[in-house]
């Protein structure tokens, strides 16, 4: 298996398996809903799959369970990692998904509508 279609495989494999907060944080995200653009799920950045991504706004949506109290560090790696690549990264707890569906929406909304300084690099789509 060549290494994109590896990538497009583990993609799917992660899409597959989503956590119930997953589900509801795509409910809210999918088909263009919040504020007209569109997120991707399992969206591979450098080498990691960001849970949602929306490439035009270069806008990452992280959704924690419970493991990630344990592994703060690897998360802020992550998290930088995006950054230094012009992403700006919003990490919510998997329970405030669930149980304020309505507020991670308007947090969202907020990101969305307040420019981001860094420019997509050379060479990489807009899809609003």
């Amino acid at each position: 298996m060549k290494n994109g279609e590896a990538i497009v495989a583990r993609a799917r494999e992660l899409r597959r398996d989503g956590s119930r907060a997953e589900k509801v944080c795509w409910e809210l995200l999918r088909a263009r809903r919040l504020s007209g653009v569109k997120f991707r799920r399992q969206h591979p950045i450098g080498r990691y799959f960001a849970d949602f991504a929306c490439i035009s706004r270069r806008l990452v949506v992280e959704v924690d369970g419970e493991q990630h109290a344990f592994q703060v560090e690897a998360d802020r790696r992550r998290t930088s990692a995006m950054e230094r690549l012009g992403w700006r990264v919003m990490r919510f707890w998997a329970s405030d998904v669930v149980q304020n569906p309505e507020g991670i929406w308007i947090e969202i909304e907020h990101a969305l509508a307040t420019p981001h300084l860094t420019s997509p690099r050379r060479g990489e789509e807009h899809e609003d």
